[in-house]
């Protein structure tokens, strides 16, 4: 079976959601921007057959050079998970103009970035999956950065479906709307079935966003 690549695979849904689609049987493309994380999210995951690719999202000839070596290795993907994110406590004020563009890079371009590299071979294939790990189902003055880049996220996904949904690719979001820890209601592992539920939807049943 073709892959999943992982865009932001740490130790949380990073690295339960590559667990989740290995055991389906997937080979998982890992991209980090710490060599030291990608490679333990890639050793956790024992005999699989997976590829650890260390790049910075905000950097897009690395992100894209990154993402064409897992192609190059596994294919054009079945699937993308968009995973990074700058999570940090700021209102607004806190934060100078440059360091929110720095915030949007991450939450936002990066996605855009992915999706402009692999969306067109995945519609013409003519199938395929994209999904955004989102979040801050409303926005919370204490997080005014990740506020921002979540709305953004959904529409990043409302574009690309517009642009290649008719062509089989299934663009959703996942709005996780708690801290992630296990043993909890954010349970990463819990949160990794939902990627995979939302792969498995017939065109008739697509969901653009599910809300944990």
């Amino acid at each position: 079976m073709a892959g999943v690549i992982v865009v932001g695979a740490g130790p949380g849904i990073g690295a339960a959601v590559a667990r989740r689609f290995v055991r389906e049987g997937m080979s998982a493309g890992l991209i980090a921007r710490s060599e030291a994380t990608v490679k333990a999210v890639a050793a956790e995951l024992g005999n699989a057959d997976v590829l650890p690719v260390t790049a910075d999202v905000t950097d897009e000839p690395g992100l894209r050079a990154a993402l064409d070596q897992v192609v190059e290795a596994y294919g054009v993907p079945e699937v993308v998970v968009y995973n990074a994110a700058l999570i940090q406590p700021d209102r607004i004020g806190d934060l100078t103009a440059q360091q929110h563009l720095d915030a949007l890079a991450v939450n936002v371009v990066g996605a855009i970035t992915t999706a402009a590299h692999l969306a067109p071979a995945m519609a013409e294939r003519g199938r395929g999956t994209f999904l955004i790990t989102g979040g801050m189902p409303a926005s919370k003055p204490e997080y005014a950065s990740l506020s921002l880049g979540k709305a953004g996220v959904r529409t990043v996904v409302s574009l690309i479906d517009q642009q290649y949904g008719a062509a089989g690719l299934h663009a959703a979001s996942i709005t996780v709307s708690g801290g992630v820890a296990p043993g909890t209601g954010w349970d990463p592992d819990e949160i990794a079935g939902h990627y995979w539920r939302l792969h498995t939807q017939i065109p008739a049943d697509w969901m653009h966003e599910v809300v944990i």
